[in-house]
């Protein structure tokens, strides 16, 4: 608007006058291109957040259904049909033996690979951080109160392995707060030791095989003590230095 009265006024140069005007113009120009589009791009924005959220939520609704997941679910179906055959015929019948180890079989191999799955392809759900464990913890837990119902296996044992696994998960929980204990390498090889040592105790085994397999449940009740303290080690550690770095931080707060 300023360019206008200037050139009006006849000022000594006209060039700057008219390139005054045609600023204004311009100016006056974005200034209405703005209003007009000031309100659609809230707008837009808002409908594009908005459908980001939807197609957000989708995914995550659809995620649950993931295969890593769904090995999950089976493994947990799996357990009330292994006790049915465990138990079918009064429980020494060979050939319903021989199927209950298939079904554990099964449970065991699928817990090998949907932790994988879901580590690789990132397939990890709260559901499944959930419901893993259990899985793992129910499966195991069914064959070895099954063995000692039918008098195959100590009672001792049975506690000793299922009181370390609840006891374990339990501390996890606890210490949570402080941060996570890691897997290690003895709690895998334990893991795998005990699915070979209860396998065989399912199996309806005799002779050399039947001294062997007890060897291999002694060794998985070794790696399940040993590795349980370490666990309860890791913890303690955990939670001390998560305590000192809290009280460091505060101190460095308040300063």
């Amino acid at each position: 608007m300023t360019g206008v009265p200037a050139s009006a006024a006849g000022g000594s140069s006209g060039a700057p006058g008219a390139r005054g005007s045609a600023a204004a113009a311009d100016g006056a120009r974005s200034e209405v291109s703005g209003s007009a589009s000031g309100p659609a791009a809230p707008e837009n924005g808002g409908k594009s957040a908005r459908a980001g959220k939807i197609a957000a939520a989708a995914v995550n609704q659809a995620s649950v259904w993931n295969v890593a997941n769904l090995l999950t679910m089976l493994r947990l179906l799996l357990v009330p049909g292994f006790v049915a055959l465990m138990l079918a015929d009064g429980g020494y019948d060979p050939a319903w033996r021989s199927l209950a180890w298939a079904a554990f079989a099964i449970a065991m191999i699928t817990d090998l690979f949907d932790g994988h799955l879901a580590r690789t392809y990132n397939l990890v759900t709260d559901f499944g951080k959930i419901a893993d464990p259990i899985a793992d913890k129910a499966i195991m837990g069914a064959a070895l109160i099954c063995l000692s119902a039918l008098g195959d296996l100590p009672w001792w044992v049975t506690a000793v392995i299922l009181g370390r696994e609840l006891g374990i998960t339990l501390l996890r929980f606890l210490v949570i707060r402080y941060g996570v204990i890691p897997a290690s390498r003895g709690g895998k090889l334990k893991t795998l030791t005990q699915g070979v040592a209860v396998g065989m105790y399912v199996l309806a085994l005799t002779g050399w095989l039947a001294t062997l397999r007890f060897w291999v449940m002694a060794v998985a009740v070794v790696l399940t003590v040993a590795t349980g303290l370490d666990y309860v080690r890791q913890a303690i550690v955990l939670r001390r230095r998560g305590i000192a770095e809290r009280a460091a931080a505060l101190e460095e707060k308040e300063a």
